[in-house]
């Protein structure tokens, strides 16, 4: 089983921003601490529990309401190969919101010949995830089926935030 390393950034927009950090010593339970940078957050620093190891951090304003929202990569599986995010969204008015990123089994478009590898990153208030798509039959290491692109959008529903698929496509 390969070694993982702490987990420990700050990411940035502008002057304000977010210090990460996660030991990573376990492969499918970790613990997670954030820094808020030039936020007003009264209370204690962020912490909870991430299913996987912590492998990136970004922020960006992925809800359109001009403030700085995190990101953190989460990777789990064989490998550490599936991929998923765990975001918060700062709010002035009380702190920090969760922002609920679908699981990619639950789309049947998205999750055909999906085997992990994902890429994420952001992309002007959006949240984009690429990944190899394998086509029956294919070698582990040997995808056929080209790249798919995902586009994702921070969105207030039913009184929560959640990541909306804004579009997706693949490329060969």
């Amino acid at each position: 089983m390969a070694q993982s390393k702490r987990f420990d950034t700050t990411v940035k927009m502008g002057d304000q921003g977010f210090r990460v950090e996660c030991n990573n010593k376990n492969s499918d339970k970790n613990e997670v601490t954030v820094s808020p940078i030039n936020l007003q957050v009264s209370g204690r620093k962020p912490s909870f529990i991430v299913y996987g190891k912590v492998m990136k951090a970004f922020t960006d304003d992925m809800n359109d309401d001009g403030r700085p929202d995190l990101a953190i990569c989460v990777y789990s599986g064989d490998n550490d190969a599936i991929g998923s995010v765990v975001a918060i969204s700062y709010n002035a008015d009380k702190g920090f919101d969760p922002v609920f990123f679908p699981d990619i089994y639950l789309d049947a478009k998205i999750r055909e010949g999906y085997k992990g590898h994902d890429v994420f990153s952001p992309l002007t208030g959006t949240l984009m995830r690429k990944f190899p798509v394998y086509m029956p039959g294919d070698a582990p290491d040997k995808p056929t089926g080209g790249t798919r692109v995902v586009q994702y959008k921070a969105m207030m529903e039913n009184g929560r935030q959640s990541f909306k698929v804004l579009r997706s496509y693949d490329t060969k």
